[in-house]
């Protein structure tokens, strides 16, 4: 199971779908590059402004193609949204479930999901926002999007993640090193602690009185201060 998520995670979730438009006849660029130029224009497009607010005549002018070169690769915008929603989750939710789910110790796996977490949204400062409001407009589809991203129906690759964390707990409780816990509140506190300020920022921004500078000097000071935290709090 985690070796699947290895080699999904290096790879680009939506190169399938470029693959298909490749075997066909491209009308003006190489297929491949072309798929690539439509698929990263969309990236930008729908996640700055979300898969309702995009236009499509704003991603092929991104992607500097015509407006029909986009229905010719990815025929709709909905398949271009699930294309872009697979890219954009695939470069972060593959490794948080591998490393949940790895050998490595609960603290170690909190350092892990802290860096990669705070990594991946700095660097996508509407990563956070995109993906909740993409799963809460369309819940019906929420699985079948996560599956996508993943590899495997979350019905049947979350549970041996889960039961890994609880046989660690209850090893730790066990022990005397750590407190009860159960995996879910675990990882929803250590997730929604990573995602908050990201999905938050344009309130943290004004309460704050944070400009781009010193969130970006804010967040800096709270992966330290995040690691600590929740090391202290899995203690008894």
């Amino acid at each position: 199971m985690v070796k699947r998520f290895e080699r999904s995670s290096t790879r680009l979730p939506a190169r399938k779908i470029i693959r298909k438009a490749a075997r066909r006849k491209a009308p003006v660029l190489p297929a491949e590059e072309t798929g690539h130029r439509i698929l990263e224009a969309a990236r930008k497009v729908f996640v700055r402004h979300g898969t309702a607010g995009a236009r499509m005549q704003a991603i092929a002018r991104e992607a500097g193609v015509n407006q029909a070169l986009l229905h010719y690769y990815f025929r709709s915008k909905e398949r271009l949204a699930a294309a872009v929603f697979q890219m954009v989750a695939g470069s972060i939710l593959p490794a948080l479930i591998e490393t949940l789910g790895s050998d490595r110790s609960l603290e170690e796996k909190s350092d892990r999901v802290i860096a990669l977490c705070t990594g991946s949204l700095t660097a996508n400062p509407f990563l956070a926002g995109y993906l909740i409001s993409e799963l809460h407009h369309h819940p019906d589809g929420a699985a079948r999007l996560l599956g996508a991203v993943i590899g495997a129906e979350p019905g049947r690759a979350v549970p041996p993640v889960i039961e890994k964390l609880r046989l660690q707990i209850e090893e730790g409780v066990t022990a005397g090193r750590i407190r009860s816990i159960t995996p879910h509140q675990l990882v929803v506190n250590l997730v929604s602690l990573c995602v908050f300020p990201f999905a938050a920022r344009p309130l943290l921004s004004v309460i704050l009185g944070l400009d781009d500078k010193a969130f970006a000097r804010f967040i800096e000071i709270r992966k330290t201060e995040l690691t600590a935290f929740f090391h202290n709090a899995l203690r008894p």
